[in-house]
């Protein structure tokens, strides 16, 4: 019965690999995999952030994904409210106990400009440049015709025609409007595409391009559209109420997620209203976003000296609870904004 599961998952796995990229139940902390453009739009001097993500626990290694990312705005003297943000971030991604593996680094840059005086409302549009490795372990693969009636067999030699390891250069773009009414709140909408060159990551070379969603010379990875927006303003003195939301289309599979969170001041604001460094404050956030038709994710995060450490675990309400025992993923992130004393405060995306 083991085998069995595990020949099941191998198989689910290499369907979602022609279809889905990796992705993040919590989103808005891995802003370079969302849109090229949240490059550099953060108010301080630069932004660090990582992520880790552990899907199905009950299925050994079934997904692991890891990612980490540093961006900043440059030229910030010359450009009075505008900005121009370059950013370097990474992801690897592991499926099927290790069976395939997908490794990336990208470089990013945005230009965001300014719609008024005060900077408050700004429009830009981000690129990112991705070279990816993408690799499949023949050893850790389970094949459908070694089920016997006595159990496995020996594997029997499956090719890859096209070869076990990919290399290939991947391109995307996005736009974002972030806007505010008093300097305080934040409000912003965005749309961004992925593989927009639709590059070959196939380990089968086909006979002919006649069939859907492959060239002459293999798989053509789909392009990802994505659609996001958010915002947060304080309701009292202490609280401050968060939410967002994407929509994602790659394929024939599609992904909307919302929901939002209350940040509360625990040790009563004490950098004061007036000071625009915010380090000594220490914020505790609890919320949860619902992603539509397949899971709850509640999230917890603690906030202090410009780090915010977050925590969420999906807990899944389709079909699929029963092959996972209920388990969805389990997700941590980290996102550490270093800020100036000697800056003016900029309403910028937090969710």
């Amino acid at each position: 019965m083991k085998k069995l599961k595990i020949l099941f998952f191998v198989i689910f796995i290499s369907v979602l690999a022609k279809a889905q990229d990796p992705h993040f139940s919590q989103f808005f902390a891995s802003p370079l995999t969302l849109n090229p453009a949240f490059t550099g739009k953060f108010d301080g001097q630069f932004r660090l952030a990582a992520n880790y993500r552990n899907q199905w626990p009950s299925i050994p290694n079934a997904y692991i994904t890891e990612s980490g990312s540093v961006d900043f705005s440059v030229f910030k003297s010359k450009l009075g409210n505008n900005v121009l943000g370059l950013g370097f971030s990474g992801l690897s991604d592991q499926s099927g106990n290790g069976a395939l593996k997908l490794n990336y680094g990208s470089v990013s840059l945005s230009y965001h400009q300014s719609l008024d005086e005060s900077g408050w409302n700004t429009i830009g549009a981000g690129f990112q440049g991705t070279y990816s490795s993408i690799s499949v372990d023949q050893s850790k693969l389970t094949f459908e015709d070694q089920l016997s009636s006595t159990g496995f067999t020996t594997p029997t030699g499956e090719v890859f025609t096209n070869g076990t390891n990919k290399n290939y250069f991947d391109m995307a773009a996005g736009l974002l409007f972030s806007g505010s009414t008093d300097g305080v709140n934040n409000y912003y909408a965005g749309i961004s595409m992925y593989h927009i060159n639709l590059p070959n990551t196939g380990f089968y070379v086909k006979d002919s391009a006649a069939s859907p969603g492959f060239t002459p010379t293999g798989w053509a990875l789909p392009t990802r559209t994505t659609v996001d927006a958010g915002g947060s303003t304080p309701i009292s003195s202490t609280l401050t109420l968060s939410g967002s939301g994407i929509f994602q289309v790659q394929n024939s599979s599609t992904e909307t997620v919302l929901g939002g969170a209350i940040s509360a001041n625990v040790n009563g604001g004490s950098g004061g209203d007036d000071d625009n460094d915010k380090s000594s404050d220490v914020n505790v956030y609890l919320g949860a976003w619902v992603r539509i038709g397949d899971a709850v994710i509640p999230y917890a995060a603690l906030e202090f000296s410009g780090l915010r450490i977050g925590a969420s675990y999906d807990i899944n309400t389709s079909g699929l609870k029963n092959a996972t025992l209920g388990a969805g993923g389990m997700e941590f992130s980290l996102i550490y904004i270093q800020k100036s004393a000697d800056s003016d405060p900029i309403p910028c995306p937090r969710f």
